[in-house]
């Protein structure tokens, strides 16, 4: 049987699935290239280095968000699908989180995402400047929220190297914390919350609150800066 011709776009997407298996650390040429069957000069020869390639990755997953109609939906409707298609995306593939912490990203997935994220908020009734601050309050939220998953797949996957029981080590670092605690009074309160139950883990339906409450922010700013000029 004839072997598959490599091309950047086979490369991209073997990429995409290494990086969600292995995260940023397992992700090099070889390991990609063993992965194709093909050698890492193959490789090299589509997509010059690893910069190249997890801003490639990363791009097209942007991809991946579903984009709300505007013209189908109010603006608020759309701000909360736009926000939660993001959200979903990066709860998929982690790793993303951390490269933007290390990597230049950019390219038209991004920008295609962007581009609806600042019509929603003109569409809501905010001035350019304004729609330009909605859209980025919005995005370093979502960003920040889906900072906790991120790390916690990061922190299982670096504990289990070398055979380690990364739930063991975990639990036993929660011990440690609960007992810490409960020398706060609030924090005692809560130790038997879901959100103690995991080391990095937020209560439940803190993304959904915290988007909605943004929002909210928002259209009363705009409820408010509507009354102003009818004065």
């Amino acid at each position: 049987m004839p072997r598959e011709t490599l091309t950047a776009d086979r490369i991209v997407r073997a990429a995409i699935e290494l990086l969600d298996d292995e995260g940023l650390d397992g992700l090099n040429m070889r390991s990609l290239a063993k992965r194709l069957g093909s050698a890492a000069t193959a490789v090299y020869w589509h997509i010059k280095t690893k910069d190249d390639l997890v801003r490639l990755a990363g791009d097209v997953i942007w991809g991946e968000v579903e984009l709300p109609d505007l013209d189908a939906t109010d603006w608020r409707a759309a701000a909360t699908a736009h926000a939660r298609g993001m959200h979903a995306m990066l709860t998929r593939h982690p790793w993303l989180v951390q490269a933007f912490g290390s990597h230049l990203l950019y390219g038209p997935g991004q920008a295609r995402y962007n581009d609806l994220g600042l019509a929603i908020y003109e569409e809501a009734g905010f001035a350019a400047d304004d729609a330009d601050r909605a859209a980025a309050a919005v995005f370093t939220f979502v960003l920040g929220n889906a900072l906790g998953p991120a790390a916690q797949v990061s922190l299982n996957r670096r504990l289990s190297k070398d055979g380690a029981d990364a739930g063991q080590l975990t639990a036993d670092a929660m011990t440690r914390a609960a007992e810490i605690a409960k020398q706060f009074p609030r924090l005692r309160e809560r130790l038997d919350t879901t959100a103690a139950t995991e080391y990095v883990a937020a209560p439940d339906r803190t993304f959904e609150f915290g988007l909605q409450s943004l929002l909210d922010g928002f259209e009363t700013r705009l409820t408010g800066e509507g009354a102003a000029r009818q004065q």
